[in-house]
């Protein structure tokens, strides 16, 4: 007898039933599209920041040791400690290899230009080796193309990117070469202590920073001009991590200090402190520091969209339940009299109440049903269209959208639920 009335009333009531269910379906379906775009966004927003360049600096323990007591840079050549090139697959070797997206070494050189006929001006310059393109096979048996071309591509350049092949050119930056009056296709002689060689200017690039003073040239040539091969003096890395809290910043003062537990969780996070702490394990006397504005940026704009997507979670779930507790309290209304009937007949309010939640969470489920699949399509057009890849389909959605429904539902029924109770057989029934 029970559903039967259940099942009358739904038919009956077609209409309002179905505005329910609608009602229903689009709190669910935000919330099913915000939920798996909070849980994936971290890596997208995380591989989006990456094309802005390295969170990671490796350094060799003495530069590293006179750039924290003295501020000397790795630039300046005064510690003249270097890391050893062949040790630099080991990168992606360590327990959250996946998530080094890029490393590129720099060996920097002092040296002297002279100018070609007609050019003006000679002294020192920065010089500077690096990866440009460089295909690597790894100890692990897998192959990766890294350096400074993906690490700096948001560099605005005239002329061309040069390759590792290219041992003759070099890129020179907008500063320097202004500086020494020189244009694409010029000739220059870059002289050290090592000896001198002829390089012709293949780029000219605009970083914006620091990088624009300085010459780039492929690692064998400036190894070569500076007489150390196989040797570099320090390394950039580019890594998706998971933004610091209490334990991290913990770790990064004193990994020793952690209980067990502590460690544990620690080492197997992706926090930048334990990047930085796994790389310093493959390379030998390495130090591993987070440069700090890119890492701490990375973690308050991961935390904000976080959020966002949070804040529109919620306030779609109380848009859905005020919506849905007007058209139920509204419904109630219309069936007065058949509700006070059932109570002049003996029927007490449990039941009854039983018989509208009934109705309610039958439509809320099928509106669930509906409003998740189509978040799922919701969350595809937002990855799409905002970070241009699939968002990945989390499992623990679904019973964290089917529980956010049901709650939505029951806290929608609440009012017309005690208008229900307060309801007089008598008072119903005599039309009052």
């Amino acid at each position: 007898m029970f559903w039967r009335m259940v099942r009358g009333a739904l038919f009956r009531q077609k209409g309002k039933m179905l505005m329910v269910a609608f009602t229903v379906a689009l709190g669910a379906s935000l919330a099913t599209a915000m939920l798996n775009v909070m849980f994936d966004v971290g890596d997208k927003v995380n591989q989006e920041l990456k094309t802005y360049g390295a969170n990671i600096n490796t350094l060799p323990r003495g530069a590293s040791l006179l750039d924290d007591l003295y501020g000397v840079n790795d630039g300046d050549g005064v510690s003249d400690k270097y890391l050893s090139e062949a040790e630099l697959g080991n990168i992606k070797t360590i327990f959250w290899a996946f998530n080094i997206v890029d490393f590129t070494p720099y060996l920097n050189v002092r040296a002297r230009l002279v100018p070609p006929p007609g050019a003006y001006g000679a002294g020192e310059v920065r010089l500077v080796g690096t990866w440009f393109s460089r295909h690597l096979e790894l100890p692990t048996g897998e192959s990766l193309d890294t350096g400074m071309r993906n690490m700096k591509s948001w560099w605005d350049v005239r002329g061309r990117w040069i390759g590792d092949e290219d041992t003759s050119v070099l890129m020179a930056g907008e500063t320097a070469a202004q500086r020494f009056g020189l244009a694409l296709g010029d000739t220059l002689t870059i002289e050290t202590a090592a000896g001198r060689r002829e390089f012709t200017v293949g780029g000219i690039f605009s970083a914006g920073g620091d990088e624009d003073e300085a010459f780039y040239l492929p690692l064998a040539s400036a190894q070569a001009l500076a007489d150390r091969p196989g040797l570099v003096s320090r390394v950039e890395v580019s890594a998706l991590t998971t933004p610091d809290n209490e334990l991290s910043r913990r770790a990064a003062q004193d990994p020793s200090g952690l209980s067990i537990k502590e460690w544990e969780t620690w080492y197997c996070t992706a926090y930048v402190s334990a990047i930085c702490y796994q790389i310093d394990e493959v390379i030998t006397d390495a130090v591993s520091k987070p440069i700090r504005q890119v890492a701490e940026s990375e973690g308050a704009i991961l935390e904000k969209t976080q959020l966002l997507m949070l804040l529109i979670t919620i306030l779609s779930l109380a848009g859905s339940a005020l919506g849905i507790s007007n058209l139920v309290t509204a419904s109630v209304m219309e069936r007065a009299a058949e509700i006070g009937l059932l109570k002049a007949v003996g029927a007490p309010d449990a039941p009854i109440s039983a018989l509208v939640l009934a109705e309610i969470v039958i439509t809320g489920i099928v509106g669930g049903t509906a409003g998740y699949f189509a978040g799922l399509g919701f969350a595809e057009i937002i990855g799409r269209s905002v970070f241009g890849a699939a968002i990945d389909i989390k499992p623990v959605v679904i019973p964290i959208v089917a529980v956010l429904v049901l709650l939505v539902t029951m806290a929608g029924s609440i009012p017309s639920i005690r208008l229900l109770l307060s309801l007089r057989p008598a008072e119903v029934l005599h039309g009052r």
